[in-house]
């Protein structure tokens, strides 16, 4: 608490105690570092300054100021929760933290931060940062990534918050985690919990916090074919049950293996019932590598001109549909897409 003051960053949530900017950054900072999800902020609660602003929003729009955040289910919970505040809490976010866990998309540290930030409740914040914190002053070897460690550490922070300063506590105790007792460098040296330090004072520094390892990320291989036709590019919004739900992409082969022989690609195009281009130059094979929490994806465009636009027949079987470059530009794509449409498609 001596430290907090001294040491924090002025962050534009931290001058607000209006639970939507508050609950707005909190998604946001989810699984992102502070210095990307600030401009995304930013963006957000400007376009959308109301819960309600945010909830009459298309999904689509949303999607695609979310663009380049990852973590996509984020963005549509967040869109379903400003809907639900303004349609089943006319338009006021819950003001306790049991309240606030009834919304879609507020797990236990969201509901926390927002009921103690806005609202001023005695409810400790658990993040990764904190986690850090307590377990290496206080010793604690319990494997953070167990669900079964959870209560323990919630049990010890709900003991050390003060009831006179919960938000301050919270904040303080999250910054102390992201600034001094970092994961790779932490600032021991010129910490002043130095001396209470379990890990400090035990050379554990580096073996605490103790978490395992998550199961090795699966690789698999996309090829996108980049079906164009005069300023037309043919692309299609994803389904539900896999990455990059409601985000648009390109027509997708997936293959076991890293090359897509010549007559499978001929093939795949003819089942959407296009017709190559002989008189076209053949361009090259783009390659892009994108890498998620939990798999590898290895990209491969094949930009391929069409003797004929798809008929509507083809396009309704195919789920494809006809955009120009510009409207490519609006669309909401996973940050591959979006990285490939920059680099080809201008």
């Amino acid at each position: 608490m001596e430290w907090y003051p001294r040491h924090r960053r002025d962050l534009p949530w931290r001058h607000t105690r209006d639970p939507y900017a508050i609950w707005l950054s909190e998604v946001i900072l989810q699984q992102t570092r502070v210095k990307q999800g600030l401009p995304y902020y930013l963006d957000f609660i400007t376009t959308y300054p109301t819960v309600q602003d945010l909830a009459a929003a298309p999904e689509d729009e949303v999607l695609r100021h979310w663009q380049g955040l990852g973590y996509y289910s984020r963005a549509r919970n967040m869109h379903h929760t400003a809907q639900q505040v303004v349609g089943e809490y006319g338009g006021q976010f819950p003001t306790t933290y049991a309240e606030l866990l009834k919304l879609r998309g507020v797990g236990q540290y969201t509901a926390a931060a927002i009921a103690s930030f806005a609202f001023g409740e005695k409810v400790a914040v658990l993040d990764g940062n904190v986690y850090r914190v307590l377990a290496r002053v206080f010793g604690i070897a319990s494997d953070i990534a167990a669900p079964s460690s959870r209560k323990e550490f919630q049990t010890l922070a709900d003991a050390l918050i003060p009831a006179a300063a919960p938000d301050e506590f919270n904040q303080a105790i999250m910054e102390f985690g992201a600034i001094q007792c970092t994961p790779l460098k932490p600032d021991c040296l010129f910490c002043p919990l130095q001396h209470h330090c379990f890990a400090f004072q035990n050379g554990l520094v580096h073996e605490l916090p103790v978490k395992s390892k998550a199961k090795a990320a699966r690789t698999r291989y996309f090829h996108y074919l980049v079906l164009r036709h005069g300023e037309t590019v043919y692309m299609k919004k994803r389904g539900a049950k896999d990455i990059w739900q409601g985000l648009y992409d390109f027509a997708l082969t997936e293959t076991e293996a890293a090359e897509l022989p010549a007559p499978s690609l001929v093939a795949a195009v003819e089942a959407l019932g296009g017709q190559l281009a002989t008189d076209q130059a053949e361009e090259p094979v783009l390659a892009l590598r994108h890498v998620l929490s939990h798999q590898k994806v290895e990209a491969r465009f094949h930009s391929l001109w069409l003797q004929q636009p798809l008929d509507a027949g083809g396009l309704a079987q195919s789920g494809l549909a006809a955009f120009t470059a510009a409207e490519t530009h609006e669309l909401p794509k996973p940050i591959l897409i979006a990285n490939f449409l920059d680099k080809t498609w201008k």
